[in-house]
């Protein structure tokens, strides 16, 4: 745990030496510089937290061997590049904090395959293209958060399969259509389709 003091500089890669290391938290700091791929080495690693930093570069795809990972916090950073689609590999993963980067291309369609997921925010990002049916897949998820992105195309029926779900906010995209009408009675007061009527 180094979280919130004023840490500069590259996060080091011999980091990924340390095989039994469970918890890194280095959230709030000021490291700059590109993601280590050796931190996909971390195999026994539950919680990754480099949020609020000033990290560049795009997310390594060796990230999609952490095994046990539950949480990935990476939000308020300056990532760029595409999601790694082998992020999709996680299976044990709860939580998803990519937003407020300058992460582009579209959502991969693998990260429907993260059955445990609980939380997805992609929010504030330059992301584009449709938005992947598979994501309907995710039967645990409560919340949702793709708003202000580059996003286009229609609301995938699909989603009306989230049973879990209670926030969804998808504004600040060119999105068309309606959002499924299965969603209306369960969405708290902090979603917001985007004016997006429901089907």
């Amino acid at each position: 745990h180094m979280s919130g003091n004023q840490l500069s500089g590259a996060i080091p890669p011999e980091l990924g030496n340390l095989a039994n290391l469970t918890w890194l938290t280095l959230d709030g700091n000021r490291l700059s510089g590109e993601m280590p791929p050796e931190l996909g080495r971390l195999a026994d690693l539950k919680r990754l937290s480099l949020k609020a930093n000033r990290l560049s570069g795009e997310i390594p795809p060796e990230l999609g061997n952490l095994a046990n990972i539950e949480t990935l916090e990476f939000e308020v950073n300056q990532l760029s590049g595409e999601i790694p689609p082998e992020l999709g590999n996680l299976t044990n993963l709860r939580g998803l904090r990519l937003n407020s980067n300058e992460l582009s291309g579209e959502i991969p369609a693998e990260l429907g395959n993260l059955a445990n997921l609980e939380g997805l925010h992609l929010d504030r990002n330059r992301l584009s293209g449709a938005i992947p049916p598979e994501l309907g897949n995710l039967a645990s998820l409560l919340d949702m958060w793709l708003d202000n992105n580059e996003l286009s195309g229609e609301i995938p029926a699909e989603l009306g399969n989230l049973a879990n779900l209670v926030g969804l906010t998808l504004h600040g995209n060119s999105l068309s259509g309606c959002a499924p009408s299965g969603l209306q009675g369960q969405l708290n007061e902090y979603s917001d389709t985007g004016d997006l009527p429901f089907c």
